[in-house]
């Protein structure tokens, strides 16, 4: 009998533990949105194999640093922007935050844009009609639905990347070509290819990831009625901190991986075709259907949509959170809308002028190459205060970083640093 009651808590707690999978997944997840897509499928198309090395590389990197802002989350019971407000220059955050703001709306309207081309190319009709649609829905969901409920629809929605799992399928791999390119980097002193490098590791180390996973955690912190931030419950550490190294190492593998199937499946069709260069996710689908066929198109096309829905709300959720956060605003999608008006404000308003760019002269895609790039640079400053922040007992109490994650972070952060150097040497010479 003891036996049985053992193994029925053994499995209680299990699923316990698959229910708090989320904030790593969900962060991971909406960073192969459709302006993601775009940008791997830019540097398999025009460097075809080339530029693999950069999704292994990042890897170990971009789990440490999201480790780092899940841990400042969940420790202090504050999201990224209010623990800077508190300890560091306003100015600094004031600039980190607006230049957050508009790369996100780029963002949001690039992200639209490649959703009602990628349904256009599906069903046929008006683009700009579509991107209206999906951006009112994503809107609407936000304000409309509880945040345990939401949460459970953007876990869901993560399976739509699992269409660029299916792409590969459909080509020809030489493994042992993908694995030399994968292992052993390629570079070349071209400004063309290190503002792609830019641009990649901008699109897979992005503020905006930052502060959602961190505000994450603060909401699954206020949602259970038995948490309490760190500092004050250190004895719900192990628990918590175990989740969190799991479910960032599950959720970036996941978005590294899909990245890869993405670069790996342009890089394999469309470079070795000659097909070199891809402006969006949409057109990438559309080179890819006489190339690999029906059935990769059709994946192409419909994961553009899915992820989409994914990422607008994180990409308007974050700056709100950011915003929320320097001004010190009630902020969280377990409010009502009416609590927390300012903080549902610039989610509609990030998302509305998503929209309103879409109808715009100004060139989405041309925008969101530079919106990357942004991230690339400002990436640096904000992974240098989190470092900082994350090793200060004042701030984390005995929860400080350790070496081994201080030494990732700071190597994720030179990694930047350098390659954002590099580009601007490189355009001076």
């Amino acid at each position: 009998m003891e036996d049985a009651d053992s193994t029925k808590d053994k499995q209680l707690e299990e699923h316990s533990w698959l229910n708090k999978l989320g904030p790593g997944l969900i962060t991971g997840a909406a960073d192969d949105d459709p302006s993601g897509i775009a940008t791997y499928s830019q540097a398999g198309a025009q460097f075809g194999l080339n530029t693999l090395w950069t999704l292994f590389f990042t890897y170990p990197l971009m789990v440490a640093i999201q480790i780092v802002s899940a841990k400042i989350g969940r420790v202090t019971g504050h999201g990224l922007a209010t623990n800077i407000r508190v300890n560091y220059p306003k100015p600094l955050l004031y600039s980190i935050v607006g230049l957050l703001l508009v790369a996100n709306t780029i963002n949001i309207a690039a992200d639209l844009a490649a959703m009602g081309e990628a349904l256009k190319l599906l069903l046929g009709g008006p683009v700009h009609l579509y991107a209206l649609g999906f951006g009112g829905v994503s809107l609407l969901l936000q304000i409309c639905i509880p945040y345990q409920r939401y949460v459970r629809i953007l876990k869901w929605l993560t399976l739509a990347l699992f269409a660029y799992v299916a792409i590969i399928f459909s080509v020809h791999i030489p493994w042992a070509q993908v694995a030399s390119k994968t292992l052993l980097p390629h570079l070349t002193w071209q400004p063309a290819f290190i503002m792609m490098i830019v641009a990649v590791f901008g699109t897979t180390i992005s503020p905006y990831l930052f502060f959602w996973q961190a505000s994450q955690e603060v909401e699954d912190l206020q949602a259970n009625s038995q948490a309490r931030p760190l500092k004050q419950a250190p004895d719900q550490a192990p628990a918590s901190l175990r989740r969190i190294k799991i479910d960032t190492i599950i959720g970036m593998a996941f978005s590294n991986l899909i990245a890869f199937f993405i670069m790996l499946t342009t890089a394999l069709t469309l470079n070795l075709h000659g097909v070199t260069q891809i402006q969006t996710s949409a057109q990438a689908a559309s080179a890819l259907r006489p190339i690999a066929g029906e059935f990769a198109f059709f994946f192409f096309s419909a994961g553009i949509i899915g992820t989409g829905l994914l990422a607008i709300p994180v990409l308007a959720g974050s700056a709100a959170y950011a915003m929320a956060g320097a001004f010190h605003w009630k902020n969280s999608l377990g409010l009502e809308p009416l609590v927390a008006k300012r903080f549902y404000g610039i989610i509609a308003i990030s998302t509305l002028l998503g929209i309103a760019l879409c109808s715009t002269p100004i060139d989405p895609i041309k925008a969101l190459y530079w919106s990357a790039v942004i991230n690339g640079v400002i990436s640096v400053p904000i992974m240098c205060v989190m470092l900082l922040m994350a090793a200060r007992s004042d701030v984390m109490g005995k929860f400080v970083i350790g070496a081994k994650l201080k030494a990732l972070g700071w190597l994720c952060t030179a990694s930047m640093a350098v390659a954002v150097v590099a580009m601007l040497f490189s355009f001076a010479i």
